[in-house]
């Protein structure tokens, strides 16, 4: 039951009927893992707690650096040197307190992540490098937990939200052959700062979407946005049969 506080905090979501309390409440109720607090983790974090959803699992093993700040809006000048997890924490708690935190501060990996992808209810993929990425994505798959994957660089991102347990294609049918190496590097390859903002917001979306019931989640679809001619386009994502993930779900 919402107190009149949340009533009014939660106003302009719950205005809308396809919204409404019941909604909130199930936001409310939903836990997020966050993989990866730099410029897509930190807008996914700040707009999940201000929506009101109950709980974070923050993971992330880098601390925050100089150049981090002209995107990463999680952290500021004070926060150079801190634990990127951490900083987001507090960032999260001065924005909304109700929300629960839980800190890992540390990259995910074997040891840690399937305990964390099962405690979720949705996982979101603001990681930078495709091994962290194929590996949460068999959790997923294990755990039956959608998974929302955006990547961007330079000026141009990508969103989908992956979920075969439930239909569709796995994050493996969209890139079948794993790669070993680090993604196309915002240190290599230079971002412009509003565009992890605009990805990290539509993943913050996509994840409402899933835990509150409201539209339609953006599965074996994929968002292609290009801010250099503001050129934003959705493919559509068919599942791959032979795929070695998420093959064996495929009817």
């Amino acid at each position: 039951m919402l107190s009149d506080e949340q009533l009014m905090r939660y106003s302009r979501q719950i205005l809308m009927p396809e919204f409404d309390i019941a909604g909130q409440e199930r936001m409310r109720s939903g836990t997020v893992l966050v993989a990866g607090l730099g410029g897509l983790g930190s807008p996914v974090a700040l707009y999940l707690a201000a929506a009101g959803v109950g709980r974070l699992l923050l993971a992330d093993g880098d601390d925050v650096e100089l150049s981090n700040l002209q995107r990463q809006i999680a952290h500021g000048e004070a926060d150079i040197g801190v634990n990127k997890a951490q900083s987001a924490a507090a960032s999260v708690t001065a924005l909304n307190s109700e929300v629960g935190v839980e800190v890992v501060a540390q990259q995910l990996n074997p040891s840690n992540m399937s305990e964390l992808v099962e405690r979720a209810d949705v996982v979101v993929d603001a990681t930078d490098n495709y091994p962290a990425r194929f590996a949460l994505n068999r959790a997923c798959i294990e755990a039956a937990v959608p998974l929302v994957s955006a990547a961007a660089v330079r000026g141009e991102g990508q969103l989908s939200v992956f979920d075969p347990v439930r239909g569709g294609p796995c994050y493996r049918c969209l890139y079948p052959v794993q790669g070993n190496d680090t993604a196309l590097s915002c240190s290599e390859s230079g971002v412009l700062a509003p565009l992890v903002g605009v990805l990290g917001s539509l993943q913050a979306m996509e994840t409402l979407k899933i835990l509150s019931g409201y539209g339609e989640p953006l599965r074996s679809r994929l968002l292609l946005v290009d801010l250099h001619g503001v050129d934003i386009r959705t493919l559509e994502l068919p599942a791959w049969p032979e795929c070695p993930d998420c093959g064996h779900l495929q009817t």
